[in-house]
């Protein structure tokens, strides 16, 4: 071990280490840029060639067009030969499709753990998600799979596994501001989170590299206070407007006769069974909390489920009422 705590295969950068970061045009991916950055480390920014047009958001730090799927083109285009002495990737799947999912987050990360090796790489960062405690889709499956090669790997690894984003839970903020009813599934209590914010998260991203606590370690993390469920986000919303609550609630049952006819009609139409994959992750998240799930009650567990962080949902909701801008949300939106 080197005087600071680090294994004795980390060479040092003055101020910082040289690393790359994987997904570093996406929202988490940006926060974790900045803060890298703030702490002095030296970054490389591994970008996807669909990611070039958003090379300009992270146009301060060095980066890369790499094509993952090409080992070739990581270790030419990429890692060049050059020292680097972690790897932190905020990469994932956009869609969370079957097809994306094992191509993104599993085979690419593959490719890139092997290329780090390769390339004496001694430490790995990963951002995976809290809900591969339960695996039922193509992408919780793709995503354990990479993690049991990351710990198995001989690097000295950090898997984080974060609970709900603000970025998934700013959807409705919109139509409760115009008028219309906050949608829950069930009676808004089926599901709670403790939602952590885009600069908490990316913090303890580079908290992983940095303290030895965190190492070798499946690291499950919420953001500060108590859960809350739908129902409860619902109620502050129109709290903050000074409106009555309107909450409209859906069966699930709903969602299950969507997902039977489009996985019938699938069957025949590929890009129907794409729409009904797109359904089933929506149920997952209608039905299953984002807190530590306790293996031996089967129960999700708020209480076992780690803070960090200091802004809130609710701050968060206040200052987009406030007038500060909703992010862009994507491949998140579900409402």
């Amino acid at each position: 071990m080197n005087s600071d705590g680090t294994p004795a295969n980390f060479p040092r950068t003055p101020g910082g280490r040289r690393l790359c970061l994987l997904g570093a045009s996406g929202t988490i991916g940006r926060a974790t840029l900045q803060a890298l950055e703030r702490r002095g480390h030296d970054v490389v920014c591994f970008v996807r060639p669909r990611a070039g047009a958003a090379k300009s958001l992270i146009d301060r730090a060095t980066s890369r067009i790499v094509d993952f799927a090409a080992p070739a083109s990581l270790e030419r285009d990429g890692f060049r030969g050059e020292r680097f002495d972690a790897v932190l990737s905020c990469m994932a799947s956009r869609t969370g499709a079957p097809k994306d999912a094992w191509a993104v987050d599993h085979q690419a990360h593959l490719n890139v753990l092997a290329a780090a090796r390769s390339a004496g790489v001694a430490q790995f960062v990963l951002l995976s998600a809290i809900c591969v405690q339960k695996p039922v889709l193509a992408f919780q499956h793709a995503k354990v799979a990479f993690e049991k090669a990351l710990i198995e790997s001989g690097l000295t690894y950090s898997i984080v596994r974060p609970t709900a984003f603000f970025k998934s839970l700013s959807g409705q903020i919109e139509r409760v501001r115009g008028g219309k009813p906050f949608l829950v599934f069930g009676d808004g209590t089926l599901t709670a989170c403790k939602p952590i914010s885009d600069d908490d998260l990316a913090s303890y991203l580079v908290d992983c590299l940095e303290d030895e606590r965190l190492w070798n370690r499946v690291l499950p993390i919420g953001g500060p206070g108590p859960a809350i469920t739908p129902r409860q986000q619902a109620e502050f919303l129109f709290s903050l407007l000074g409106r009555p609550p309107r909450i409209r609630q859906i069966p699930v049952a709903l969602l299950d006769g969507i997902i039977g006819t489009l996985s019938a009609v699938g069957r025949i139409a590929p890009p129907v069974a794409a729409k009904a994959q797109l359904a089933r992750i929506g149920r997952y998240y209608a039905t299953e909390s984002m807190l530590v799930l306790d293996a031996e009650t089967g129960r999700y567990d708020a209480a076992a489920t780690p803070s960090t962080g200091t802004e809130t949902l609710f701050d968060f909701y206040r200052s987009v009422i406030a007038g500060a801008q909703a992010p862009e949300r994507g491949d998140h939106a579900v409402f």
